[in-house]
């Protein structure tokens, strides 16, 4: 019943292969070892390829991998075992020449493979055939009695029922019934006593216009404390009516600095002293984030590696994930003569995050803009997100980034649900403008191709694109409206943008900050692109950019859980509110702030 089966050693070298059927299985093991092995997702032995199952275990010390394949509507419950067998076996065999490094020599591993798997065939039919037996008199607990305990005594008095142990005779109920309603009686009568004494004082007061005297009650109730009423909340620096006037700044003869007509735009056209300085600062490749040093950090001794991972805000399965695929890359791993088990778990678990975090593909933004434009077309970049991480600010430092390295760019308002997005990219473009002046350049650099709000998203991005290949414009940034992951029509406008656009690069916008909702956020975005496309490969996330990155300290693990769920890599870290502040994604700084 088995479909294919091969054994292969981690440097690609097939060293034995069984092919039961004609079927190409070429596709579903280089999808394995790409998706899954490359990828440390190692922790579940279990991989499904279209209509195929797959199984895999992992030699670690030959560095070998079994891999059977099957059809996924069958149920083989033999599969782990059969493979653990065949490990073994293939182990004991052909020691000498793994231990030699002979890994190109003839394995006649036939007989052994079919002995094998006859075995675990009958073997498992013989388990499915047997029904339950039913236990034998000695087996039951019945035997177990004897029969003096099964002998009733009548005069041994009766034990209480289960449940009524506690329960008190009648008599006893009715005595005590009536105490307490005797002591409740005097308590009563003492208070009447005490009201009427009371109401005496208040009426002899009133009588005489003196104020009544209150005297101690001897009530064993104390007396109930009067509601307060409702109170303002008073907010610490919330200011007053007085302050109103010196943070008014809408009249010209004010105290403040700009108005939005007027002085406003003076602002934006002449760019401060610190603002010249970026200008030139951004040319060329992106600068790898710094590693943060101390020289008084005392390293923590942590419970565990899991825990250390989830304090790190790592979404809580990835570091299950994470940590079962480092424990089965370890297992019957040989250690060396000076080498501990702590440092060896904690160098795995690096490489392993390491090869997480480092991109698959190639995303050079600069080469493939440059192609573009020798094609004579826009190179799109698509921006997508939630609500308020970042979207526009990063757009516009991106932006600035491409100026830097001679791009003509266009922005494309497709934001036109959120109240102020226009204007805010209007002012990003005057910035921008103001940095690189058309008197230096020649022409504008930077344009907005804007038509206002509640418009079709998709059009706008279309009639963006068209205008900047009639422009010859270098680079198409489209904004697009921040929306929750579960808003369905506000997910089929952004798979509409996506599927009649084609854009080059698609950018998923996340925060540093989050950690399980980043996993939850990734997940239903690329599904719902998926699902609304209505084609056979739809465009997903490419990729990722990672903002307020400088407010985590060394809370990183939002990075690992983003790139371990779509498999995407981190392209821009913002790390900052100017235009300088985009950085590259520096792997081993962020492996070594997860592992501190």
């Amino acid at each position: 019943m088995l479909d294919f089966f091969t054994i292969f050693s981690k440097g690609g070298i097939v060293l034995w292969c069984f092919q039961g059927t004609s079927q190409l299985f070429t596709p579903a093991v280089n999808s394995l070892i790409k998706t899954v092995i490359l990828q440390e997702r190692t922790g579940n032995n279990t991989y499904t390829h279209e209509a195929l199952q797959l199984k895999y275990k992992l030699d670690n010390e030959f560095e070998l991998v079994f891999v059977v394949a099957y059809q996924k509507i069958l149920q083989l419950s033999y599969i782990d075992k059969f493979l653990t067998d065949i490990q073994m076996e293939f182990r004991n065999k052909y020691k000498d020449c793994l231990t030699d490094g002979l890994a190109c020599g003839t394995f006649n591993f036939k007989g052994s493979f079919d002995e094998i798997l006859r075995f675990n065939e009958e073997e498992s039919r013989a388990i499915a055939k047997s029904q339950k037996k039913m236990k034998t008199f000695d087996e039951s607990l019945k035997s177990k009695k004897t029969v003096s305990s099964m002998i009733e005594n009548k005069k041994e008095e009766k034990k209480p029922a289960k449940g009524k142990e506690n329960k008190p005779v009648k008599e006893q109920v009715v005595k005590e019934t009536v105490k307490k309603t005797e002591q409740t009686a005097a308590v009563l009568g003492e208070m009447d006593e005490l009201t009427i004494q009371k109401n005496r004082e208040k009426m002899f007061a009133k009588m005489s216009g003196k104020k009544p005297v209150k005297t101690a009650s001897a009530s064993p109730k104390a007396e109930t404390p009067k509601k307060k009423g409702k109170q303002a909340t008073k907010w610490e620096m919330g200011g007053t009516n007085k302050d109103a006037v010196s943070l008014d700044y809408s009249s010209l003869n004010g105290s403040g600095d700009a108005t939005i007509n007027g002085s406003m735009e003076e602002k934006h056209g002449t760019p401060s002293a610190e603002e010249q300085r970026w200008v030139g600062q951004m040319k060329g490749g992106l600068r790898d984030l710094d590693e943060e040093e101390s020289e008084d950090e005392e390293v923590e001794e942590e419970k565990g590696v899991q825990e250390s991972v989830k304090r790190k805000k790592c979404c809580c399965n990835i570091s299950v994930k994470l940590c079962d695929s480092v424990a089965a890359k370890l297992e019957g791993k040989v250690l060396g003569t000076f080498s501990t088990t702590a440092n060896t778990v904690k160098q795995t678990l690096q490489d392993s995050c390491v090869n997480i975090l480092e991109p698959k593909r190639r995303i050079d933004i600069l080469r493939d803009a440059m192609e573009c434009k020798q094609k004579g077309r826009p190179y799109v970049v698509t921006f997508c997100g939630v609500n308020g991480v970042g979207k526009s600010t990063n757009l516009a430092k991106i932006c600035f980034w491409l100026i830097e390295n001679g791009f003509r760019v266009l922005i494309a308002a497709c934001d036109t649900f959120r109240a102020g997005a226009v204007e805010q990219l209007r002012t990003h473009t005057r910035k921008l403008n103001a940095l690189h002046p058309p008197d230096k350049n020649g022409q504008h650099m930077v344009q907005l191709y804007e038509k206002g709000y509640g418009k079709d998203a998709a059009g706008i991005a279309m009639e963006s694109i068209n205008y900047a290949r009639d422009c010859h414009i270098d680079v198409v940034l489209v904004d697009t409206a921040g929306r929750m992951q579960d808003n369905e029509p506000l997910m089929r406008a952004l798979s509409k943008l996506i599927k009649v656009n084609q854009p080059d690069l698609v950018l998923f916008v996340g925060e540093a900050l989050v950690g399980n909702e980043a996993v939850d956020q990734l997940t239903k975005f690329n599904q719902a692109l998926a699902d609304h496309s209505n084609m056979t490969n739809p465009r997903l996330i490419d990729g990722i950019v990672l903002t307020k990155f400088d407010t985590i300290d060394d809370k990183v693990g939002a990075a690992i859980s983003m790139t371990y769920t779509t498999g995407q890599p981190i392209v821009f870290v913002g790390t900052g509110q100017t235009y300088t502040d985009l950085r590259n994604l520096n792997v081993k700084a962020v492996v070594n702030a997860l592992l501190k």
